[in-house]
């Protein structure tokens, strides 16, 4: 029985464990569901997405990204220009206080590595550091997966966020 009872435990632990593992705080700042796509084997580079939340009154602004698996990490927005959609790097990401911003593939803000080492696949995970004007620096862990699996994995994770935002601003 007790055997049964610690299976049962290390089972249900090894599944919590990535979603805890998807979340960064750094004072009142939060960052969950860091996710880059897969890149194919002739392209260099690849984007990242992340949820960044301030449960507080202060905004702050995305300032700059890096990470060992490129050379360089741009921000980027993307937009429409007529009927095409048309990206661009961004000095920075503005972060607004108390409120959720969210990149997904498809469109809007995301973090472009330029220059891989290697290219990206499905499964992998590498470091990365975001570093904001005000709040300084935070090293996240970025998950790569299929673009329609990041969607996936973030809606489930978009609840939790707002609950932690909401009990932080209480």
């Amino acid at each position: 029985m007790r055997s049964l009872f610690l299976l049962m435990l290390a089972t249900a632990l090894s599944m919590a464990a990535p979603a805890m593992a998807q979340e960064y705080r750094l004072n009142d700042l939060l960052i969950t569901h860091p996710f880059a796509t897969p890149s194919p084997p002739s392209v260099d580079h690849a984007a990242v997405y992340v949820d960044i939340s301030i449960a507080s009154e202060e905004p702050d602004v995305l300032v700059e990204a890096s990470t060992p698996v490129s050379a360089t990490v741009e921000l980027h927005d993307m937009a429409m220009e007529g009927s095409t959609m048309r990206m661009f790097p961004v000095p920075q990401i503005e972060v607004p206080a108390s409120t959720l911003l969210t990149m997904r593939p498809g469109g809007g803000y995301h973090l472009m590595l330029l220059d891989l080492v290697a290219p990206l696949r499905e499964g992998d995970s590498f470091p990365m550091t975001l570093t904001f004007a005000e709040r300084g620096e935070i090293d996240i862990h970025v998950r790569v997966m299929r673009a329609q699996d990041g969607r996936a994995d973030a809606g489930e994770l978009l609840h939790r966020h707002h609950q932690l935002l909401d009990r932080h601003l209480e």
